[in-house]
């Protein structure tokens, strides 16, 4: 990615052209002029010839988002289903799994996002099953070996968040997923703060769901998702509810009992009330990432990310928070400033122009309590992040710490 295509990219991105610097791509990217005016484009359509006839009418361009989408995770489209969020999506996949009983065991990594957990310890919960947390490597990541040592037949799931929302660790995904397989249990991949950053392979993960939002990496719009059902796995899918689309009344017409028959793809858990526009702004962005080169686009994060963290490394009274291999690391980079809390650090350099996030527990409970955590602030970086920018956000830090 040279620097003539970065100012390009930079150009086509109204959030790159004020004085404010965005460093929470990992909460929501910037997306690109030709994804807003996808969206707005067919609001405009809308408009003129009413919602339901521009939406027969973009039925093609619908179908090109889901194929993009199909081609960036090495799936088929039939695989694909669109939700209206990360959170949505999730939900919808824990929710058509088969229901847990009396002793069931639920494992999950220890970066497990905290609306997952609290998902799936209600479930348990409710169905007097529990939530087990598989051990970790020295370094925080996910260890696969002792997940081995696990399993049993009282196991149900297995549910990993691959990328840590709370620093750059990237957990093996791919190896978690030979144990699942093996073992022939259920595996749940959220992939939110991977997919859009690093490549994705769902064959080569062996995962039977995952998901991922389409605001983040991709630089899609707020209010779309990607979920990924495999084909082979559909029959141990029930949706929690049915509606035209995702269980078409032409599959059991005719018989007054007929057994309710849901559609033989992903799209069995993806709703018929969907914005159409937001799916083809989504579109965009997925067939821009594919243009780019997800291979380009983790190349060029990585670099930043790590020479953000050897220039936060030299300033005293900043602590750089990063666990996991750091050859694997996203382009999340994680820090403490002595004496102020992570949101504290976020307002104070907002009030400078730089946009950051900062996370707290309720986000990754089980890291944050291992590690005696309680706030960390966080830049995440995109391949549109500049190193001008990087020295701005670290010259700021050198200000604010003691």
């Amino acid at each position: 990615m040279t620097d003539a295509l970065i100012e390009a990219l930079r150009a086509d991105t109204p959030g790159c052209a004020g004085p404010r610097v965005h460093f929470n791509h990992a909460g929501a990217s910037l997306s690109s002029r030709r994804t807003l005016a996808a969206i707005t484009d067919h609001l405009a359509l809308e408009a003129e010839v009413g919602p339901m006839e521009a939406a027969v009418m973009a039925a093609d361009g619908v179908a090109r988002t889901r194929a993009a989408a199909a081609t960036l995770l090495n799936a088929t489209p039939e695989e694909i289903a669109f939700a209206t969020g990360g959170s949505a999506a999730w939900g919808t996949a824990i929710a058509s799994l088969p229901p847990l009983r009396p002793g069931d065991r639920v494992l999950v990594g220890r970066q497990e996002w905290g609306g997952n957990l609290t998902t799936l310890r209600d479930k348990a919960a409710r169905a007097g099953a529990g939530v087990e947390v598989i051990p970790s490597l020295e370094d925080g990541r996910v260890d696969a070996d002792a997940l081995a040592g696990l399993i049993d037949d009282r196991v149900r799931l297995v549910s990993l968040t691959w990328g840590a929302a709370n620093g750059g660790l990237v957990n093996d995904a791919a190896a978690v997923g030979r144990v699942a397989r093996a073992a022939g249990i259920p595996y749940v991949i959220d992939a939110a703060q991977v997919v859009g950053q690093i490549p994705v392979d769902v064959r080569a993960l062996g995962c039977d769901m995952l998901k991922a939002p389409g605001r983040k990496h991709l630089r899609g719009p707020r209010g779309t998702a990607l979920l990924y059902v495999r084909r082979d796995f559909l029959d141990k899918v029930t949706p929690a509810w049915l509606d035209v689309q995702s269980s078409p009344w032409a599959t059991h017409l005719g018989a007054d009992h007929a057994p309710v028959s849901p559609r033989d793809d992903a799209r069995r858990l993806e709703a018929s009330e969907a914005s159409v526009a937001l799916q083809l702004g989504l579109g965009n962005a997925l067939e821009q990432a594919l243009a780019l080169g997800i291979d380009h686009i983790r190349a060029r994060i990585h670099h930043l990310a790590q020479g953000l963290r050897g220039r936060l490394e030299g300033i005293p009274g900043v602590t750089v928070r990063d666990i996991g291999d750091p050859e694997t690391r996203s382009g999340l980079v994680s820090f403490t400033v002595e004496g102020l809390a992570g949101s504290a650090v976020r307002a104070r350099l907002m009030d400078q122009g730089l946009t950051l996030g900062a996370n707290g527990m309720p986000y990754t409970p089980l890291d944050m309590t291992t590690r005696g955590l309680t706030e960390i602030a966080r830049a995440s970086l995109s391949y549109l992040t500049t190193e001008a920018e990087l020295d701005r956000l670290a010259d700021a830090l050198a200000r604010l710490a003691p």
